[in-house]
């Protein structure tokens, strides 16, 4: 769900028709629309970058919400408008040591914060942030630790907000046994075609069908409260300044809703510590790389230790174990439905992208204990 915000790709912009700068004009309160061009590589949204003749704010970002998606994007702005001003609060309180950036919801000229085209296009602006760059895949353990830190951070500056204060916009998002539900369902009515790869899979998912169901136990049980969390926190979605190289904000924020920290953390990891990354078809070069997950961790926990809890602790490592099976187990019943739901380049991509993330998945359960270890010396 990635809208990536990257200075560096301005010269690749392309035109926006005509009509855009008559939409960017509603929110243009600092100054005159001065250009409109496509921007990003976010395949959910539309975006865009305005320009204006404005020494305070000379860009900001215009975006056409997908509403097959986000079904109900007036809570999404609610959200944004809800936690963003949370944060710029608390910042004010008690300001940071080092540059820390939220994106701004801006309202338009009638003090809306989005606008619907003649069509009935649902559109808002946020913020641009200036100097920052983002990165596709993890460089180095300092990259690494930075990438937890920004995680870490935007968790800790909206603890003290009570999740209920959030919709929920993505009911059943990151609830593994509901996928393990649904995968079940396909399975019934599906006959799938014997091979060697869907036969691992088949026999993987088998093996791990109690497993699925460990954090939504936790957090029935009481052991893992429930808080807010990104909901997408690939690398790409942090930013960094282009002349300090630490990051300053996590964006991509239509995600954000009442959940547990722990299936951020898990994804953060899952994306970040595998550097094959997911579309390899070489599986035996998937592997769950350690020194990246010590430095992601050691950022993220450098600011967590603020809010975790002894039970949050016991819990990372079955995070990282379940967000990569999860993934695995969601591209495979797209692959056995048909795929529906995640676009593919051939018809076994799916099943492809299943099987990295079970050799993740794999890798994970085989390190298990240097990764706990690794836990447990950052407390």
């Amino acid at each position: 769900m990635t809208e990536e915000f990257n200075t560096q790709r301005a010269e690749n912009l392309v035109a926006m028709p005509s009509a855009g700068a008559a939409i960017a004009d509603q929110f243009a309160r600092l100054g005159k629309v001065t250009g409109v061009k496509a921007f990003g590589s976010g395949n959910i949204n539309d975006t865009f970058l305005v320009t204006l003749d404005s020494s305070e704010e000379q860009y900001f970002v215009l975006q056409r919400i997908n509403t097959q998606v986000f079904r109900q994007p007036q809570l999404i702005m609610q959200n944004m408008r809800t936690f963003t001003e949370h944060v710029r609060k608390r910042l004010q309180h008690t300001p940071l040591n080092r540059r820390w950036e939220v994106p701004r919801v801006l309202l338009t000229k009638d003090a809306q914060d989005h606008w619907r085209d003649a069509d009935g296009s649902f559109w808002r602006a946020i913020s641009f942030i200036e100097g920052s760059q983002s990165f596709d895949t993890m460089r180095d353990r300092s990259h690494a630790k930075e990438i937890g830190y920004a995680l870490g951070m935007f968790h800790n500056l909206i603890s003290d907000l009570p999740p209920e204060k959030l919709a929920d916009t993505l009911q059943g998002f990151h609830i593994t046994p509901l996928y393990l539900q649904h995968y079940e369902e396909v399975l019934a009515k599906t006959s799938a075609s014997q091979s060697s790869e869907v036969n691992y899979c088949l026999q993987f998912v088998s093996d791990r069908q109690s497993f699925a169901h460990i954090l939504e136990n936790a957090k029935v049980e009481g052991k893992l409260p429930l808080r807010l969390m990104h909901g997408d926190p690939k690398i790409n979605n942090v930013m960094f300044d282009t002349a300090t190289q630490q990051a300053v904000s996590v964006i991509d924020l239509d995600t954000v809703k009442p959940g547990l920290v722990h299936y951020d953390i898990g994804d953060c990891l899952r994306s970040g510590c595998n550097p094959a990354g997911e579309e390899t078809e070489n599986w035996d070069s998937v592997y769950f790389d350690t020194d990246l997950c010590q430095g992601i961790l050691q950022g993220y926990l450098s600011v967590g230790k603020a809010f975790l809890t002894e039970n949050d602790y016991a819990y990372i490592y079955d995070a990282i174990r379940l967000i990569a099976f999860e993934l695995g187990l969601r591209f495979f019943a797209d692959y056995l439905a048909g795929n529906v739901y995640f676009k593919v380049k051939h018809p076994e991509h799916n099943l492809a992208r299943a099987i990295v993330q079970f050799k993740l998945t794999e890798s994970i359960e085989s390190q298990e204990t240097q990764i706990c270890n690794i836990i447990k010396d950052m407390k």
